[in-house]
């Protein structure tokens, strides 16, 4: 677990079904978890002190329900799904609930619509660190902004281009750093880095 912002916790886990390391936020000062895996050192326990128990978990997209299920056996929180992908969960045992484009999912967090890749691909801004959340139109690894690899999208080039000109949208949008699903947050300096990954595509 680590702190990479006042109130912010990010850690690490391998997710069983895809086979690779993926991102998980907590939001402390709104009690809110993003795309949650169990943290594999701290695990469950971690939340337990009554300033770290999550009271709702927020996914970025419909694919992301991660280890939900483990967090609302342990704390009967909601589990908020972009209303686009609702239907993922129909006759499945987690309960969810929809949230919409432009929705306060909670205290400080706001959603903005990214879609392109998938229709309910969203960005959370959390306002009190100037951060957007992504889901999968955005990966960090190396250092390195780029798109998922291009076998991930249903038409790669079309895909491409409606998710550059959500990015560019985006950067009308009070923000620095950017937490992502799939990689290192970049904490500081992320908008001028978007807005170079933008312009390069344009």
């Amino acid at each position: 677990m680590r702190e990479i912002a006042p109130g912010v916790w990010h850690w690490l886990a391998d997710h069983p079904r895809i086979h690779a390391r993926v991102s998980s936020y907590f939001v402390a000062d709104s009690a809110t978890l993003l795309d949650p895996m169990v943290p594999p050192d701290e695990g469950l326990e971690w939340f337990a002190p009554e300033e770290r128990t999550p009271e709702r978990i927020v996914l970025t997209n419909r694919h992301h329900d991660r280890e939900s299920q483990r967090f609302v056996d342990a704390f009967g929180v909601p589990v908020l799904v972009p209303e686009a992908g609702l239907h993922e969960f129909e006759g499945k045992h987690l309960e969810v609930n929809g949230y919409g484009i432009g929705e306060e999912v909670a205290s400080g967090i706001v959603c903005h619509e990214v879609g392109a890749i998938c229709p309910d691909d969203m960005a959370l801004q959390i306002r009190s660190i100037g951060a957007l959340a992504l889901a999968d139109g955005l990966i960090h690894y190396g250092g390195d902004l780029r798109f998922v690899p291009d076998e991930l999208m249903d038409n790669p080039e079309e895909t491409k281009r409606g998710l550059v000109e959500s990015f560019r949208e985006l950067l009308d949008v009070d923000f620095d750093s950017l937490l992502f699903a799939h990689g290192e947050p970049m904490v500081g300096g992320a908008k001028r880095a978007l807005r170079q990954f933008v312009e390069a595509r344009s």
